[in-house]
């Protein structure tokens, strides 16, 4: 047990952010499953968010996203994911 009172005050914050992690890994790693299970585009995209929403609180590493973003993209029959890459191919400048 923490005995300073900086040290009570970091287990109670660390106590909040761990329930706030594990709905946000619950939360994409029941969506893989789904995208899994139905393989559909509308499901695939939904986790790719979701994974995405998580890299980017740093849940996980981004080089996990990235790996689970392209093991979920290979679901996707080539056709529709020819449409989802003209969807977000253009850059600002």
């Amino acid at each position: 047990m923490p005995v300073t009172k900086t040290a009570k005050r970091a287990l109670r914050s660390s106590a909040r952010k761990t329930i706030v992690n594990k709905l946000t890994t619950s939360g994409y790693e029941v969506a893989i499953r789904v995208a899994r299970k139905l393989k559909s585009k509308a499901s695939v995209v939904k986790a790719i968010a979701l994974v995405d929403r998580a890299a980017k609180k740093k849940v996980i590493h981004k080089n996990k996203a990235a790996r689970i973003k392209g093991q979920l993209s290979k679901l996707v029959k080539p056709e529709a994911k020819k449409a989802a890459s003209k969807v977000k191919t253009s850059k600002k400048k």
